[in-house]
């Protein structure tokens, strides 16, 4: 029931602070209900469910009114976002099996396959779609001479510069199918990767040779979790649009959240889950703290560096503090995250707070799925993407693939992380 309940108020589009102005009910009763510590009431349920009747039959979620596919799907943090504005996913490809674990024990109802190595499946075999996904790892391009290629009658373009990458299996699908819009996410450096060169062959793959309209953006999202994490964003329309991303506007950094808001509260406030919390107050367990041996051994390695002059070191934080950029190596030391605490040594987060810091789990919640070991879980987490920066580049997409599904253009105000796309406006 509480999950159904946690479930009901996000395809409402609501927070557990709206929700609570909504129906009547204490934020506390709320997270009670959320937490399955009480049965949600009627009366509250009828208006969530009014909630997503009145919404756009387009933006409603799971209503499957335009289709996705999600490669290099991770855990699914793009499809999270997507499946937020109404699509449903059909296709989707993971090769790494824990990961395809996690995956389906977060996706129970798909009737597709998941998926393994992409470059095993025949672009042809992978069904129609309105709408690519893509968080492809980034991998170097030698530029060819397309002239001498000419020349000698050979294959030029992206099946010569990109073959042997995986952005190749990218470009063979958009070629197959035309979904008629795109959106691959990777890490920052992708502008700056091999000198370039790496960005000038997927954008000119993307706008020469396919026939794409695409923009990027590199986007913090430390707006909207308490992390300081750049990744960039690339969209692609096959039909000119007036999607801009300079119309997308970013809250203030300074007043996003803070680390408390994800940490386990170990006061008793939240149930005990084995086995990340113990107890009556639902205490961290004491294997995430660190060792008088590593945190010894972390202490003068940064001491080391900071005699060289250099930053190599351990990042110590407070419920107060912004995390650094969470990455897939966390389950070696969590140097990169350490956790005050208010005697002896510090600690790791756990899986569930990494959950929470990626945002696959609100705060203080505890849906996600984790099947796995806590090494897979941070190597998984570490990898994939922030959901509610993936919500907001849909939102800000929505508008416009709904107009591309029904060919007309759209026309939109400045939309910002937290604005609807029902607030843009569709012409015919």
């Amino acid at each position: 029931m509480s999950q159904s309940f946690a479930a009901l108020r996000e395809r409402a589009g609501l927070s557990i602070e709206e929700t609570a102005a909504r129906t009547g009910y204490a934020a506390r009763t709320i997270y009670r209900w959320e937490r399955g510590e009480s049965n949600p009431r009627k009366a509250a349920v009828d208006v969530l469910h009014r909630l997503c009747e009145e919404r756009s039959p387009y933006l409603r979620h799971g209503s499957g009114r335009f289709r996705f596919i999600d490669l290099f799907a991770g855990i699914g943090g793009l499809r999270r976002g997507f499946e937020s504005i109404g699509g449903h996913c059909v296709f989707t490809s993971e090769w790494d099996r824990h990961a395809q674990q996690t995956y389906r024990a977060n996706n129970p109802e798909d009737s597709h396959e998941l998926a393994g190595d992409i470059t095993q499946i025949d672009a042809e075999h992978i069904p129609e779609h309105d709408v690519l996904l893509a968080g492809f790892p980034c991998q170097p391009f030698s530029i060819a001479g397309v002239s001498k290629k000419n020349a000698l009658g050979r294959a030029h373009g992206f099946r010569c510069e990109a073959q042997g990458t995986l952005f190749f299996d990218v470009a063979r699908i958009i070629e197959q199918h035309r979904p008629k819009a795109i959106l691959l996410e990777n890490v920052k450096n992708l502008l700056n990767h091999d000198r370039g060169n790496t960005f000038r062959v997927i954008y000119r793959t993307l706008t020469e040779e396919l026939g794409y309209h695409v923009q990027w953006r590199v986007i913090d999202a430390r707006s909207l979790v308490p992390q300081h994490r750049e990744r960039i964003f690339i969209v692609g329309f096959r039909d000119e649009s007036h999607f801009d991303f300079d119309d997308l506007r970013i809250p203030d950094p300074a007043k996003g959240p803070k680390l408390g808001s994800i940490l386990h509260p170990e006061d008793g406030t939240e149930r005990a889950e084995e086995p990340y919390t113990v107890g009556a107050k639902a205490t961290v367990s004491g294997k995430y703290v660190l060792t008088d041996h590593l945190w010894a051994y972390l202490q003068a390695y940064a001491e080391k560096h900071r005699q060289k002059g250099n930053g190599f070191g351990f990042g110590l934080f407070g419920s107060q503090d912004v995390a650094r950029t969470l990455s897939a190596r966390y389950y070696k030391d969590g140097a990169e995250i350490l956790i005050r605490r208010r005697r002896g040594n510090p600690r790791r987060l756990t899986p569930r707070e990494c959950a929470r810091l990626m945002g696959f789990d609100k705060p203080g919640s505890s849906q996600f799925v984790i099947p796995v070991s806590d090494t897979q879980a941070y190597r998984q987490f570490g990898n994939s993407v922030v959901v509610p920066v993936v919500g907001a580049v849909a939102r800000a997409m929505a508008p416009h693939i709904e107009a591309a599904c029904l060919g007309k253009k759209v026309i939109g105000k400045a939309l910002d992380l937290f604005t609807t796309s029902e607030e843009a406006v569709i012409y015919g």
